[in-house]
């Protein structure tokens, strides 16, 4: 099946509809002309029946037979001028003049006149009638009384002619009207909206078959021009998706490609003999460390996805946020103590209750806890801080770490993201800040992180005060 395309489609409507306009138009303008041209023709009609009125009561004073011929010439005069037969008849219907430029058929085809309109004739009032020909009768009224009619009557068929190149005038221009109508219609379609429509087709299909940096280039400021800046926005955020997405796939390979490669070796050496047995325990403890560090990947990927699939559920309540920092010390102690840092705890208030998930809000702080722990170095300074303000309560994390670069403090909290380019670090699996914004992202929270003026970096991020609470 022939496809239709958006041009013929604009075309065919705007022709049917200019079409109907225009024959509508054509229709009007021919009716218009025909009822002007039968006004037009009565006016001449009576002004000449008028005229020779007053040329019959000059005849009918003097009964010469000059004033016979000057009436004669004036009713042929008449004649030629209003391309009509004219005839002249007593009140008595006796014709006594009558044109004789050519034959005049009036006087075969002379109406029968009713008595209703001779009365009006009488009277002083015109009578006309159209059948095949088209007739007026005008009284001659002499000292008010009636002495008889001018007939002028003129065949339909030359009435019909002069409308007929009228009315063809009318239909050519119509005709031409719509033909050059469609031709503008079509280049400016073409301009305006067909090209432009089937560059931005191109351009997805080419986006489609993976060539994600094809743009639109349509600089036009109509809708059009609006429809091709979105779609360049679209084609933008794709192009990033699918960038984030080919990144992903990468980091994660790599990361789970390290841990397994490292199993399947200590693993392929004991079961060959090439690790000594008194060395197999130290070994299979190096393969329970990958393996937990296979585990906590696997389990941020897990949770990355359930939140950004929108299915993490959160049981909001009352917590008290100072309780649930000193828990998280507890459950990094170990760690603290064997790099030696000095830990610092500034809590405004002994109690200080928000509203939060107790699990997911745990796991922020521990996220950011580790993070801070791992940058600070041994003997290292971590200072953790609240602070109230309005209806929010701030937690804040501070290490006394190097400060965050400026190309690397826009990327970390993208996923797989670490400062260490080498990727040497096998403790961080980098969807530990990524995991932290999108679960307060989730609360309706925020996080953010600033170097300090002197050393040291600090993360920040937002809670909910529980209502009617009075912190203290």
């Amino acid at each position: 099946m022939k496809r239709e395309t958006l041009l013929q489609k604009l075309i065919i409507t705007f022709t049917i509809i200019l079409t109907i306009v225009l024959v509508s138009l054509a229709w009007i303008l021919s009716m218009w002309f025909r009822i002007t041209y039968f006004a037009e023709k009565r006016t001449q009609f009576q002004q000449d029946g008028e005229y020779i009125s007053k040329a019959i009561k000059t005849y009918n004073s003097e009964k010469s037979d000059i004033e016979f011929g000057k009436l004669q010439a004036i009713v042929d005069m008449s004649s030629v001028g209003t391309d009509a037969d004219i005839i002249i008849s007593d009140k008595l219907d006796y014709i006594y003049v009558y044109s004789t430029i050519e034959d005049n058929k009036a006087i075969e085809d002379k109406p029968q006149i009713s008595e209703k309109d001779r009365k009006l004739l009488i009277n002083g009032q015109s009578v006309e009638y159209i059948n095949k020909r088209y007739t007026y009768i005008y009284p001659i009224i002499e000292n008010d009384e009636f002495e008889g009619y001018v007939i002028m009557t003129t065949p339909l068929s030359i009435i019909s002619k002069q409308l007929h190149r009228i009315y063809l005038i009318v239909w050519i221009s119509a005709l031409g009207a719509m033909i050059f109508a469609s031709v503008v219609l079509s280049l400016v379609s073409k301009k305006i909206l067909i090209n432009p429509l089937a560059q931005i087709n191109n351009v997805a299909k080419k986006f489609a078959n993976g060539e994600v940096n094809r743009r639109v280039n349509i600089e036009s400021k109509d809708e059009i021009g609006e429809l091709a800046n979105s779609f360049n926005i679209m084609a933008e955020s794709l192009e990033k998706v699918e960038n984030n997405r080919r990144d992903f796939i990468s980091n994660v390979s790599h990361e789970l490609r390290s841990p397994i490669t490292s199993i399947k070796g200590f693993i392929a050496g004991i079961i060959d003999e090439v690790i000594p047995k008194d060395k197999e325990g130290y070994y299979l403890d190096r393969v329970y460390s990958e393996i937990k560090r296979l585990t906590r990947l696997i389990n941020d990927l897990l949770d990355l996805s359930t939140i950004e699939s929108g299915k993490l559920k959160f049981n909001m309540k009352k917590i008290n946020i100072n309780e649930l920092i000193r828990l998280c010390i507890i459950n990094n102690e170990q760690n603290i103590k064997e790099k030696e840092i000095t830990l610092k705890i500034e809590l405004q208030y002994e109690n200080c209750y928000v509203t939060s998930d107790e699990d997911k809000t745990m796991q922020v702080i521990t996220n950011l806890l580790d993070n801070a722990i791992k940058y600070c170095g041994d003997n290292g300074i971590i200072r953790i801080s609240t602070y109230h303000k309005g209806a929010k309560v701030f937690v804040q994390i501070y290490n006394n770490g190097p400060k965050i670069g400026d190309e690397e403090i826009r990327h970390i909290w993208d996923r797989f993201y670490k400062s260490d380019k080498s990727r040497t670090n096998k403790v961080s699996t980098g969807l530990g800040l990524p995991i932290v914004r999108m679960m307060l992202m989730q609360q309706g929270e925020e996080v953010w992180v600033k170097n300090n003026s002197d050393i040291g970096v600090t993360f920040t991020f937002s809670l909910t005060k529980y209502k009617n609470s009075k912190n203290r």
